[in-house]
């Protein structure tokens, strides 16, 4: 896996070279097929195996948040985490740029399906126990929340590495304090749009 994580990450899912996986794996391109199925189904794998890294450290910060006193203060301090996350984990952010930018529909489909899950896991209980909990508005629409968390967050992970990527907000000019603002926006418009309104 350490070789298919490398090349992929360098390279994206559908330029990545199963030749070069193998070599550098020091298998035969064939032995690859006794595990997978075609190249999707090593790419989705690798997407699984690389989420639930992601996944532990990110769920570890959520623990230590309390998320009924402040859910938008404690969801504005997984953003700061996520992205200084991955600006000091290289081989996950390589990941993330490939899941986000593949170009191949059927590759950027499965890989996108596997990753999704774990947002979904993760977020959803948080959202749902937010709305029950009265940290969201009783009518809010957890799904559209949560669609929206899944834009942002990829966003947010490679947006300071790529230039250009982020033509709006400023991400891409890689400033921490402009990210943070940048983090802050988005937790106002979030606020704005699913807290609980006054009477």
């Amino acid at each position: 896996m350490v070789a298919a994580e490398a090349e992929f990450g360098e390279h994206g899912f559908s330029s990545g070279s199963l030749n070069v996986i193998a070599r550098n794996a020091n298998v035969s391109k064939g032995s690859l097929f006794q595990y997978f199925e075609s190249k999707a189904d090593l790419c989705a794998y690798l997407s699984d195996v690389i989420s639930r890294r992601v996944r532990v450290s990110v769920e570890a910060r959520i623990a230590q948040l309390c998320w009924s006193e402040d859910f938008f203060g404690s969801l504005r301090d997984i953003c700061d985490f996520w992205m200084a996350y991955f600006a000091s984990h290289p081989a996950e952010l390589a990941f993330a740029s490939a899941v986000t930018l593949e170009p191949d529909a059927e590759t950027g489909a499965s890989v996108r399906a596997t990753v999704n899950q774990h947002y979904i896991a993760v977020f959803r209980p948080l959202l749902l126990d937010a709305r029950e909990g009265g940290q969201l508005a009783g009518d809010a629409d957890v799904d559209m929340f949560l669609a929206m968390m899944m834009l942002m967050l990829p966003h947010l992970a490679i947006a300071p590495s790529h230039p250009g990527l982020d033509g709006v907000l400023g991400l891409s000019e890689n400033d921490p304090g402009g990210a943070q603002k940048v983090v802050d926006r988005l937790i106002t418009v979030l606020h704005a749009a699913f807290a609980p309104r006054n009477p």
